[in-house]
């Protein structure tokens, strides 16, 4: 099985407070990998660090490297908005923009992209992208309303089919489900499994149950460090590390 990502001796800081150390792991094409660990152990500065999305704060920096697809995504000559065009991002608050329509939310970034669009164009990626996100069926007699008129699942994945109009590699999930109730969470988990026939996707989540069931394989991080990662099942019923089993079985976190 390919790797998209491959990072070496990964190790990141604000300013001097370092957030993440020495951070060595490979993510394998078509996989859900899941990052786990209690608050403030580096897991969304990690996967922000994949596509770049910390370039512009202040006093961040980076030691090591990321490779995607083979090319070191920090060199000079790759285009930060280009690599995230092919790395999507779904964060933990659904983030519609709000003065566009639930149609527009999802042409966005289609329109970005520098193409001329015909209407009709656009409309068959909207539909494509919002059946793809589960969505359309709920909201195709809805397209001309705000995005934001819509419930948090529905915004959420909402926020998903505008992350697939733009065709991307991967998808990365900042705690996706974390804002959401049962029946909007089950909803994302049954979407990532679908999607994860033709993505690669990596989910931040502090719900150990959930990485369980939609992973392959899990990363477990501590204090900034990658403590293990192995299959899913693994993790979960045998951990290498005593600080794995800790956290699992409740002992802290």
């Amino acid at each position: 099985m390919n790797n998209v990502f491959e990072i070496r001796d990964l190790s990141g800081w604000f300013g001097d407070n370092q957030v993440l150390k020495n951070i060595h792991m490979d993510i394998a094409q078509y996989t859900v990998t899941s990052v786990m660990g209690p608050s403030g152990c580096g897991k969304s500065t990690f996967i922000r660090c994949l596509n770049r999305m910390h370039d512009m704060t202040p006093g961040f920096r980076t030691t090591g490297e990321i490779l995607f697809d083979g090319v070191n995504i920090n060199s000079e000559a790759i285009d930060p908005v280009t690599l995230r065009r092919k790395v999507g991002m779904v964060f933990q608050q659904p983030n519609p923009f709000p003065r566009m329509s639930v149609f527009e939310n999802v042409a966005v970034g289609l329109r970005l992209n520098g193409k001329n669009w015909s209407r009709n164009g656009l409309a068959e990626v909207v539909e494509k992208s919002l059946g793809m996100a589960a969505l359309w069926e709920e909201v195709k007699d809805k397209l001309d309303s705000p995005g934001v008129s819509l419930s948090g699942g529905q915004q959420q994945r909402l926020c998903i089919a505008r992350a697939l109009a733009v065709e991307p590699e991967v998808l990365l999930m900042d705690e996706p489900c974390s804002a959401l109730d049962p029946v909007s969470t089950a909803k994302i988990e049954e979407l990532i499994e679908v999607l994860r026939e033709k993505y690669t996707i990596v989910v931040v989540t502090h719900n150990m149950q959930q990485a369980a069931r939609i992973s392959n394989n899990v990363a477990f991080f501590l204090l900034g460090e990658l403590i293990e990662m192995d299959k899913s099942g693994k993790i979960f019923t045998n951990p290498s590390d005593k600080r794995t089993e800790e956290y699992i079985t409740g002992r802290f976190g």
